[in-house]
Formats: structure tokens, sequence, C-alpha cells
């Protein structure tokens, strides 16, 4: 058992030491108030990691379905420019 100068910080080890009943639940209040605070830095991380991978991910998709529609805008303005060329005058400059 380490011992220390300090009455308030004195380092046990549950297996090798006799504790009582009530030392036990101070130990496992105290563990879970610590579990706890973790936990709920850890959501918060969670949750602000979650949201940007989300806004990631619409972006692409956002990004994916501008790119194609810019596709089908230049796909018209082909077709266009392929009707006037066959419906046109034929001159020695087509």
């Amino acid at each position: 058992m380490l011992k220390s100068d300090s009455p308030f910080a004195t380092r046990i080890d549950p297996t090798k030491d006799t504790l009582s009943r009530e030392q036990i639940y101070f130990i496992r209040q105290a563990e879970l108030e610590q579990w706890k605070r973790k936990t709920s830095k850890l959501r918060t991380r969670n949750v602000v990691t979650g949201l940007g991978i989300g806004a990631l991910v619409l972006g692409i998709y956002g990004y994916t379905f501008y790119s194609v529609s810019q596709e089908r805008i230049m796909d018209e303005i082909d077709e266009e420019a392929k009707r006037s060329r066959l419906s046109g005058p034929k001159t020695g400059a087509n």
C-alpha cells in the first residue's frame, strides 16, 4: 500500500487492502462520477464529429447533383449547336 503524507490523497489498492462496504461504495460512486464526466465530453466530441462528417457528405452529394445538372446544360447547348449547324446554310467555313 502506498502511503502519502497528505491525509486526503492516500492511494489504496482495492485488491490488496481490506476495505469496508462503505469505502467500496464510495470508490464506486467516485468512479461513476468520473465516468459520467468523461462520457459527456466524449458525447460532445462524437456529436461534433458526426455533424462534421454529415456536412461533408451532404456537401459532396450536393456538388454531385450540381455538376450533373451542369452536364445536362452542356449537353443541351451541344445539341442546340449541332441542330444549328445542320439547319444553317452551308458555306466554306462550315
